[in-house]
């Protein structure tokens, strides 16, 4: 199978500790961090994808995963990590993560230097402090 992801949550898989907006939030994302740590692929989509799923249900307010901040969010992530990278990525390209790419990624997020796309996002604290600690208790471990 393969996993959905929209641009900015190729940042936030770096620095998932297993913190949410719900338990059923949490645990989605505890599934989908078993499926990358297993060497899962990742397709790149618009809107919202698999992380988002357990948002979108009758007892939730309107997510926020369709504003156009979170849009741009998105494209801000997919241009940061293509730089780093060095090739680009648009929607509906696969990936697949292996220790080398989340390295780099990680290198770069704690530089700061793919972060652009964090700006103004609540969870901004906790995903510095991760970084800051080696990126201690992230929940996906390629390899």
């Amino acid at each position: 199978m393969t996993i959905r992801l929209r641009g900015h949550h190729l940042l936030c898989l770096l620095t998932y500790v297993g913190k949410g907006y719900s338990a059923a939030f949490v645990a989605n994302y505890d599934r989908l961090a078993a499926r990358l740590s297993g060497g899962e692929p990742v397709k790149l989509v618009a809107g919202p994808d698999d992380i988002c799923a357990p948002l979108f249900t009758p007892a939730c307010e309107p997510p926020h995963c369709l504003n156009h901040s979170v849009i741009a969010r998105d494209a801000a992530a997919l241009e940061a990590i293509s730089e780093t990278l060095g090739r680009s990525l648009t929607v509906g390209d696969t990936l697949e993560l292996d220790n080398a790419m989340l390295a780099s990624l990680r290198v770069a997020f704690r530089a700061g230097r793919t972060r652009r796309a964090c700006v103004d996002c609540q969870w901004h604290a906790l995903c510095t402090g991760v970084a800051e600690s080696d990126y201690a208790g992230a929940r996906v471990q390629v390899g």
